[in-house]
């Protein structure tokens, strides 16, 4: 596949592919790469371009400098003059993307440096998995300016720590530490800021030898927790039959079988 650097085609990110692995920086320095207009309409047009290029294998999330992403850009709301209609209608214009984000079927890894807060806690929760840094502060901001979460929070939030924590944590908005976010399970890895993005790009890079229909089923079979056990159960085997028939399955048994390293390998924590 061919490696792509997109960059110069966005203004408040930063989009790049290199050996099969997608990197998308949110990238407004001036306001701690907070959410603007502007960078909700690229990252649409990345969630776009990765639907339809199945060639790319995994995708990191990060942000510029010290900060992942600071949250809404609250002087362009406070200037947009909308009306209720018109916020219903801005919000639905996000729905497509964020949908699609969520459910990717490849994986998704955030690297969080700085400020997650508000949208920025939001998009970093649309992660399968976030590594930190110790420094990384998180926060359903969205109360103190009189606001609701948003981009699907409260789909994804409850879904990590659990309903009467999301409760706690949205109805406060307070800061959660890296090491209190790695309690709650909203972390899975902290690391010092220079080793983290490339532990997320060597995570990411290892599923490159994973099979790309393994990792969609298991993705798609996850986002099922409310279906009851007899229909897990026929999602399993259904999901099952399609993975026995892969390529990827079929080269990683004879891997095994030839006593060769296999295609897929975790990479070792440093």
């Amino acid at each position: 596949m061919k490696d792509t650097d997109m960059s110069q085609a966005y203004e408040f990110i930063r989009f790049e592919v290199q050996n099969q692995v997608a990197t998308l920086t949110f990238h407004n320095p001036a306001k701690r790469n907070a959410f603007a207009p502007q960078m909700r309409l690229e990252i649409q047009d990345v969630v776009r371009r990765l639907k339809a290029d199945p060639g790319i294998r995994a995708l990191v999330l990060t942000g510029e400098g010290t900060h992942f992403c600071s949250g809404g850009d609250l002087q362009n709301i406070a200037s947009a003059g909308l009306d209720n209609a018109g916020w219903r209608a801005r919000m639905g214009s996000l729905h497509d993307w964020l949908k699609d984000l969520v459910t990717l079927d490849r994986p998704v890894i955030a690297a969080v440096d700085g400020a997650a807060a508000g949208a920025g806690f939001s998009l970093a929760l649309m992660a399968d998995f976030v590594l930190a840094t110790p420094r990384a502060k998180f926060s359903m901001s969205f109360i103190k300016v009189g606001l609701v979460p948003d981009c699907a929070a409260f789909y994804t939030l409850p879904r990590v720590v659990g309903v009467q924590r999301a409760k706690e944590l949205m109805l406060s908005g307070r800061d959660i530490g890296a090491q209190e976010a790695l309690r709650l399970g909203i972390v899975m890895e902290l690391h010092e800021p220079a080793a983290l993005l490339p532990r997320a790009q060597a995570m990411a890079a290892s599923f490159v030898g994973a099979s790309p229909t393994a990792v969609s089923l298991i993705k798609r079979s996850l986002a099922m927790p409310g279906h009851d056990l007899p229909t897990l159960l026929e999602q399993e085997a259904n999901a099952q039959a399609v993975a026995t028939g892969t390529p990827e399955h079929r080269a990683a048994v004879q891997a095994f079988l030839n006593k060769e390293p296999a295609p897929f390998q975790w990479p070792v924590a440093p």
